[in-house]
């Protein structure tokens, strides 16, 4: 990690610099819809400001996708290239109008590329995707969900026929984030295919077609969100668009999930670096503020919700190294059996806590300012409004549970997580393991209805585990706002 080091400190100075500056900036003039040219021709295009462009040359440079993608003279992966990127990740997150959506998404495309060992145009994409070069750089979208069905992609009803060598898509996706992408993965149905997820197959669809012209697409307007308000998400009709079959046709859905495990991780990444700069901004301000005769730091109780707080925001950020440490290994095939599978479960339970608790931490620290934090130019009512999409983007909470019993289901995740909880000494261990095992042993509405309080046992603990390996003094009350 020695050699990340001049990249990690020139990331973090510019998080307090040149991002902060060009995110406020996105902020304040948000993408917008060009859907006519002057001469009443159809164009859709997504105008961004110029900040961020140079958000985009920024990520591109730091290779916050290509850094895993790059391998030594030997053709081999660093098995540290993922807990590198994904520090590079968490310093860049907080400052950047959630910039690392279209970051996420284009790494999760990329990996799904170079797995499936594409050639021709996806093997150019692939090389966009990943480029450190900004002139270069390509960002993807996911087109996943319907109108219909939501995380339900069971009821998708998007259309791919056969048109020569080629497919051709039509019907709607009603949430495509990052809109003005130059490429985005989607799921349809080729005609005849079986229903359900079975019958799903996944397509490239570039911004041009063949000819270079515009893909036959159109965007029908963009969201108005509660947050993440600079990057732009939109309502898509295919009428047609050209697209390129990726992998086998019926992997389609197992494709996404696989594709899920990269979303997931960044998602985990962002909860922990909005928590990390709520922590800073409410503790910084208890150190000037006075109230009732003292700094509120000089008040017990305002200590107690500030140390919970940075409980949490620590906890979030060695829960997510830890998972991407286990991807980085897994990636660079040192990883054994019981990480894999350690993996499996990890990436759902870290997804599924870091991004609920980023909102209680965000609501916590404007409370911790009083009115002044409800007020909109002092940034912090943001930090709220772009938290509150990490439990619903890549799986509720409850999806995300569900997720974590599945897996755990299948016995070596659930051996591999004992055995890190045993290692690690973490706090709890044992009631949340024979909570686990319970669960395991129910049946139907009872085995669902304990999947929620399991999967946040079970990351409460791995996380005081986490803490306390690190020299930490970790109580488990301090883990798990809101305040009990």
């Amino acid at each position: 990690m020695a050699v990340a080091e001049p990249a990690l400190a020139d990331m973090g100075q510019a998080a307090a610099g040149d991002l902060q500056v060009w995110g406020d900036a996105c902020e304040r003039q948000p993408a917008v819809l060009r859907q006519f040219d002057g001469w009443g021709n159809r164009v859709d295009e997504v105008v961004y400001p110029d900040a961020w462009r140079r958000l985009a040359a920024v990520a591109a440079r730091s290779g916050l996708v290509g850094l895993a993608y790059e391998t030594d003279t030997a053709g081999r992966t660093r098995d540290d290239a993922r807990l590198v990127q994904a520090a590079l990740c968490y310093l860049f997150a907080p400052s950047t109008a959630t910039y690392l959506c279209p970051v996420a998404m284009t790494d999760g495309a990329a990996r799904l590329l170079s797995d499936a060992g594409g050639v021709g145009q996806a093997r150019e994409v692939l090389e966009h995707l990943i480029s450190r070069n900004p002139g270069e750089a390509w960002t993807s979208g996911q087109w996943m969900t319907e109108r219909q069905g939501g995380s339900d992609v069971g009821q998708n009803a998007v259309v791919a026929k056969r048109d020569g060598d080629r497919w051709r898509l039509f019907g709607q996706k009603f949430f495509c984030s990052n809109i003005g992408c130059e490429v985005a993965l989607a799921l349809a149905r080729p005609e005849g295919a079986a229903p359900g997820t079975r019958g799903l197959a996944l397509f490239l669809v570039r911004h041009d077609g063949p000819d270079g012209s515009r893909n036959r697409y159109r965007i029908d307007r963009l969201k108005d969100k509660l947050g993440t308000r600079a990057m732009a998400t939109g309502e898509v009709t295919l009428e047609g668009a050209h697209a390129e079959l990726v992998g086998a046709a019926e992997r389609g859905f197992a494709q996404m999930t696989a594709m899920l495990n990269i979303t997931r991780l960044h998602n985990a990444i962002t909860a922990a670096g909005i928590m990390r700069r709520a922590v800073m901004l409410a503790s910084a301000y208890a150190g000037q503020r006075e109230a009732f005769g003292r700094k509120l730091e000089a008040h017990p109780l305002h200590r107690e919700v500030l140390a919970q707080m940075a409980a949490e925001a620590d906890g979030a950020l060695y829960l997510t190294m830890r998972m991407a440490q286990l991807l980085g290994r897994i990636e660079a095939s040192s990883a054994d059996a019981t990480e894999l599978a350690l993996f499996r479960v990890g990436i759902a339970l870290a997804k599924l806590y870091t991004a609920k608790q980023a909102v209680a931490v965000a609501s916590e620290a404007i409370e911790c300012f009083g009115g002044q934090g409800y007020m909109e130019d002092t940034g912090l009512p943001r930090l709220l409004r772009d938290a509150q999409v990490l439990p619903i983007w890549e799986g509720t909470t409850n999806v995300l549970a569900l997720d974590v019993l599945r897996v755990l289901g299948k016995g070596d995740a659930l051996d591999a997580l004992g055995a890190e909880l045993e290692r690690l000494q973490a706090p709890e261990r044992d009631e949340a393991i024979d909570l686990a095992r319970k669960a395991r042993l129910e049946r139907g509405d009872t085995g669902e209805s304990m999947a929620r309080r399991l999967a946040f046992s079970l990351a409460r603990s791995w996380m005081g585990g986490l803490l306390g390996a690190a020299g930490a003094e970790v109580r488990p009350r301090d883990i798990g706002l809101p305040l009990r």
